[in-house]
């Protein structure tokens, strides 16, 4: 565990912890080569705040690096309806690059 992650995980459970807090954590811990940890966190922040299109797309990131893929799939369907939605444009483009490559390993149509 880093310091980094050390000091945030110390604010969880307190007055700041929110979606921020814990996409924050799940980044951390993704740099850090954990993405199963990290898949936890940005659920938790996507939990939190349903509409955080980027929390979605690292959600998706970390799931494929675990190898869960039908989840990764799932989780950047679900972020390219919200970047849609609220007008985000560059993300879901991403997502739907990332889930379109998902599936083509998977055997499933776009």
């Amino acid at each position: 565990m880093t310091p980094t992650i050390a000091n945030l995980e110390k604010m969880l459970d307190g007055p700041r912890d929110g979606a921020l807090l814990r996409y924050s954590l799940g980044n951390e811990w993704l740099k850090a080569g954990r993405p199963d940890e990290a898949a936890g966190y940005f659920r938790a922040a996507v939990e939190r705040d349903p509409q955080y299109s980027a929390a979605w797309k690292l959600l998706g990131r970390s799931l494929a690096e675990s190898g869960q893929l039908t989840e990764a799939v799932a989780a950047y369907d679900a972020g390219i309806r919200v970047a849609s939605e609220r007008g985000d444009i560059q993300a879901a483009k991403e997502m739907t690059v990332f889930a379109k490559r998902l599936r083509r390993q998977l055997g499933q149509t776009a």
